[in-house]
């Protein structure tokens, strides 16, 4: 039977409620349609800290996930897994006078549990999406931003220093879909070991140079350490267990087609610390039948690409109108599970003249999986002696996953969004002996 974490029903049940409270006339107040917060301006105070530079934010993002068909596990059941954010801007050039400058701080909180892992993924060797994506990198709380960033030469170059994730500035893409193929940074996704996206944090440097209004280039140095992907060292600060660096480099263009916005990203990335070989041991024989370790790689490096494009809008609101996505990545084979993974998608905002700020999404995505690690699991079954899949002991191999979500965002207020959403999962895992897998699944964002 499902139930919610108790600590999570005031969250929900209050958000949920809200759907059906009449739109306040006034921004200012609570609950008020066209206002950004839940609970109001506070007689005004919250506008006028922000315009003397002081901007705090309380958010929530919830996701709910049921297996109505398929999957690893046919039970039916149903999972909820949320975030709480707490952050601060800060505007150092209003509060204290230094010109272009600007502190974030962000603490996030992450609890629930995942329909993927044991419902949709076989557990032996899980998956590679997450029909919550909300859900990953611990249930715990962490130091997600503490960085201070400054321009120079009237903006032209721009520094960030501090503790933060690649896919802040690197391969970044919004985040309004559930499933974890189409939400943010997808670099992140597939070499998770040394990329760390949101809501981990490591100490890194960014530097951007603006070429022009449309084209900038950037490069960043960020520390490679595990240990802060653990639950417990969510607020870890030393650099010990750093093992490299990993640099990436990115060119970002953001034109205007026919007057409606774009932005393609290219970029390349690249680690200096060792990297454990999929297949072959020291002397190049396949480290499942040797019994040997697995060879040490030097490095581990990738590429990605992304594209966004506005194609149409509506006269009375450019805002409106049909927008295209794709993002691809290809990773190192030698190093790697994931050697390539392509994305794709369009999303309509302003379907209907009565809901002009309701949006539709629909994607597909493809991952693939290196032919090496595959080779191996199939290695490691043929030195157990096993071939059955329903044997406990036995690797499942792992190919080749397909995704798709289709969803509606219902903007209830300019501080709630609920978007119901329908995912199907091919080969869930990879792994062709796991059924098809539907999910429906649901998107509270909200901002108090």
């Amino acid at each position: 039977m499902f139930q919610l974490p108790r600590s999570r029903y005031a969250a929900l049940g209050l958000s949920t409620l809200l759907c059906g409270v009449t739109p306040a006339t006034l921004a200012g107040e609570m609950f008020a349609s066209d206002s950004p917060w839940m609970l109001g301006d506070w007689n005004g105070s919250r506008s006028d800290l922000r315009e003397r530079g002081y901007d705090f934010t309380l958010g929530y993002t919830g996701e709910m996930g049921s297996n109505l068909h398929g999957g690893y596990d046919h039970d039916r059941s149903a999972r909820y897994s949320d975030q709480f954010t707490f952050g601060s801007h800060l505007d150092l050039h209003k509060i204290l006078g230094w010109n272009a400058t600007e502190v974030q701080l962000t603490v996030t909180e992450r609890h629930g549990q995942n329909i993927s892992n044991d419902r949709i993924n076989d557990p032996r060797v899980g998956g590679f999406t997450s029909a919550q994506e909300v859900w990953g990198r611990g249930q715990t709380w962490r130091l997600t931003q503490l960085w201070i960033k400054q321009k120079y030469f009237d903006g032209v170059l721009d520094v960030k220093f501090g503790r933060f994730g690649e896919g802040e500035d690197f391969n970044s893409f919004p985040c309004d879909f559930q499933n974890l193929a189409f939400c943010g940074s997808q670099v992140g996704n597939w070499v998770g070991g040394i990329w760390y996206n949101w809501p981990v944090s490591q100490w890194a440097l960014r530097v951007r140079y603006n070429l022009s209004a449309t084209l900038y280039a950037q490069v960043g140095v960020f520390e490679q350490n595990p240990s802060n992907l653990e639950s417990g060292n969510g607020f870890k600060l030393s650099g010990s267990g750093t093992q490299g660096a990993v640099i990436p480099i990115e060119l970002v263009w953001s034109p205007q087609v026919n007057g409606l916005a774009g932005e393609y990203r290219a970029g390349y990335y690249y680690s200096n610390a060792k990297a454990q070989d999929v297949l072959r041991d020291s002397s190049g024989q396949p480290a499942a039948i040797s019994g040997a370790a697995y060879r040490s790689r030097s490095s581990k490096h990738g590429f990605w690409l992304g594209a966004q494009q506005q194609v149409t809008s509506q006269a009375s609101d450019q805002s409106r109108g049909l927008s295209l996505f794709a993002n691809a990545t290809l990773h190192d084979k030698e190093t790697n599970a994931i050697d390539n993974y392509v994305q794709a998608g369009v999303l309509y905002k302003g379907p209907f003249d009565a809901r002009a700020k309701d949006d539709i999404g629909f994607a597909l995505a493809r991952v693939h999986v290196n032919p090496g690690y595959r080779k191996n699991a199939r290695l490691a079954n043929q030195a157990a002696g096993t071939s059955d899949y329903d044997n406990p002991g036995y690797l499942p191999v792992q190919d080749t996953e397909y995704s798709a979500e289709l969803y509606y965002g219902v903007h209830l207020a300019d501080w709630l969004t609920v978007r119901p959403n329908l995912q199907y999962i091919r080969h869930p895992g990879g792994v062709s002996a796991v059924d098809d897998a539907l999910i429906a699944g649901l998107k509270i964002q909200s901002s108090f």
